[in-house]
């Protein structure tokens, strides 16, 4: 197995909700709830789950864009967490980010070539000639002619402005790259191409990807590993290969359901869950599927699952669930 890049542990990040004549913190909103997972080299880990399950929010807090409430996250072996803001801006230059609007993370005023030369001035890499033939290479890889320097933003497609947004997240050569629902804006025949970018980047360069996407379809074509988000928890985690054959949850069989199949003489059930998904500020107890599940239990609305391994040491199939408490070889927590 390749070596781990990234490692999570125990990630949280609450918002607090303040209220009343003296502000005071009248509760917590958990985005994050505890996650722990580990990235390899080389790889794509896809992270998939309703809006508002927590995805980008763990994102960001594995990049420090926002501060955790706690755990930690260690990149090639380092803390981030523990990171002074000098040394944050050192470690930057290996974790970057590609953002869900191509056309809001990209500044109106600037000059497509001072954008993706920006992150080479900031870090003082080069000589001025250097940046340039850097900028140009960086135009390259991503299918953008050296015509688009001295254009801006609003002169591009959709498509083109994320081709633009990843050739500045590749600016300093980062070995890991969160892309933050990517292609979620983009029209469906676009949608392949900036797939085929990102694609082509990892063969090439090595690049380890967390892609944040509610799009199933999308997580299968581009993920090696696949992780389900619940209410801020991880509920699933395995192979991308072993979760789309055999999903264990019945979260995730319920978002499987919903994929749209392109052969109308094929009937695929659907899966409906009643109610609504519950609060973060106050999640319920248990099991935090359980209000909706189709096959919760007594014991799922009062004792926290653990994680189980229903699949093997090598190809492990982690699920946290009371229907497989029993499964997985001794020792799983």
């Amino acid at each position: 197995m390749s070596q781990s890049l990234l490692k999570v542990v125990d990630l949280q990040k609450y918002f607090p909700v303040r209220g009343g004549l003296l502000h005071r913190v009248k509760a917590q909103v958990r985005a994050v709830d505890g996650i722990s997972f580990e990235l390899q080299r080389e790889r794509t880990l896809g992270l998939v789950g309703e809006s508002g399950c927590g995805k980008s929010t763990l994102g960001r807090a594995v990049l420090r864009l926002t501060e955790p409430t706690g755990g930690d996250v260690l990149l090639n072996g380092e803390s981030v967490i523990g990171l002074s803001k000098e040394e944050l801006k050192a470690k930057r230059r290996e974790m970057q980010i590609i953002y869900q609007d191509p056309y809001a993370s990209l500044s109106p005023r600037r000059l497509v070539g001072d954008t993706i030369r920006e992150p080479l001035d900031v870090h003082g890499i080069g000589t001025p000639s250097e940046r340039r033939a850097k900028v140009d290479e960086l135009l390259d890889i991503v299918g953008l002619r050296k015509q688009a320097l001295s254009r801006y933003p609003h002169e591009f497609s959709g498509g083109q402005r994320q081709r633009i947004g990843i050739a500045r997240a590749l600016a300093l050569n980062p070995s890991f790259i969160v892309a933050d629902e990517p292609v979620s804006a983009l029209d469906v025949s676009v949608q392949s191409q900036v797939l085929n970018v990102i694609a082509r980047l990892q063969r090439e360069h090595g690049i380890s990807f967390l892609f944040i996407s509610h799009d199933l379809a999308v997580i299968q074509h581009v993920s090696d590993d696949v992780g389900v988000m619940y209410l801020g928890r991880l509920v699933e985690f395995a192979s991308s290969v072993d979760l789309y054959r055999e999903p264990k949850h019945p979260y995730t069989r319920a978002l499987m359901s919903a994929i749209p199949v392109p052969d109308v003489k094929r009937k695929s059930k659907r899966i409906v869950l009643g109610g609504d998904v519950p609060s973060p500020m106050h999640p319920p107890g248990g099991c935090p599927f359980h209000p909706r599940c189709p096959d919760a239990m007594p014991q799922c609305k009062e004792v926290v699952p653990p994680k189980v391994n229903t699949g093997t040491a090598d190809e492990p199939h982690f699920v946290r669930c009371h229907l497989y408490s029993d499964a997985g070889p001794p020792g799983v927590e």
